[in-house]
């Protein structure tokens, strides 16, 4: 249903089809339906997972109002897919291992997801309310590689809507460069729904960033970030990071596990320095 419902949209590159408005809107509407409906046959999830997933409604509500580009379609229903499959994952609890805990109480978790493979989560309380966070990670999104030294850089090549963007990411060698120079280049899906935000994203093909000599050109995976106030504290912000990559080239497993579960644990901390060293008034500027 889904497949054959947006090669219908698709079709209207063609042109006999390019005219037929109403039959684009509806195919772009039951398409949202049907993400909706997938999203939604699956387990139970957690309260603030199933608010989001209830509420998705980027290909339905959205491009109905305003047409996008075949390709910016794809890149549409890319990014929705990517929140659907990452807040899937999140919301199963079973089969997770710890793989290390902070005395602060952060903690990163593993487990092995069928097609998907090893992901690797991160559980930690920043003493800050979600708006500062959301402003930092989505809104300064480009900014990251100043207080971040995992990442070199950050580029938005393309905006997509209000909440759709095509990402290029530089990031840093780890490990003592035993992991060497790798980019990504991903669809990322920022939503706001009630008090829980959401940015979720997984790698895409962009014409104008092709691959980079001497640089491995490493896929994220499903992968999200999810805010809400802390119950009890809405001062505070519980963050969960779901990490799914593929670092591509030749690592031990070891060495990636090592790696990608620090990397977490890494950002957990110089995300907390940037927002004490920066204070919120400055960063409205």
């Amino acid at each position: 249903m889904l497949l054959a419902t947006f090669k219908l949209c698709a079709g209207s590159s063609y042109r006999h089809m390019r005219n037929m408005k109403g039959l684009r809107q509806q195919a772009v509407m039951a398409i949202g339906q049907e993400l909706n409906r997938r999203a939604l046959g699956g387990p139970n999830p957690s309260t603030w997972i199933s608010q989001v997933r209830r509420r998705s409604s980027l290909l339905g509500s959205r491009l109905e109002e305003t047409l996008y580009s075949d390709q910016e379609l794809a890149y549409l229903q890319q990014g929705e897919e990517a929140m659907q499959k990452a807040l899937g994952i999140l919301s199963n609890q079973e089969g997770w291992k710890k793989e290390t805990q902070q005395d602060n109480g952060d903690k990163v978790m593993s487990k092995v997801v069928p097609d998907v493979g090893k992901v690797f989560q991160l559980e930690v309380v920043v003493d800050q309310p979600m708006e500062r966070l959301y402003e930092e990670l989505v809104e300064r999104m480009e900014a990251m590689g100043e207080w971040n030294p995992n990442v070199k850089e950050i580029k938005v090549l393309q905006k997509i809507g209000k909440d759709t963007f095509i990402t290029h990411e530089m990031a840093a060698e780890a490990a003592g460069n035993l992991v060497g120079p790798r980019d990504f280049v991903s669809v990322r899906c920022a939503k706001r729904r009630g008090s829980t935000c959401v940015l979720a994203g997984m790698a895409t093909d962009f014409g104008n960033m092709p691959e980079q000599k001497g640089v491995i050109r490493a896929e994220h995976g499903p992968t999200c970030m999810v805010l809400h106030p802390l119950a009890g504290s809405p001062s505070k912000t519980k963050l969960t990071w779901l990490l799914s990559i593929d670092l591509k080239g030749w690592l031990p497993k070891s060495i990636i596990n090592q790696v990608l579960s620090q990397t977490q644990v890494d950002f957990a901390n110089h995300l907390r320095r940037h927002l004490e060293s920066r204070p919120a008034s400055e960063a409205r500027c």
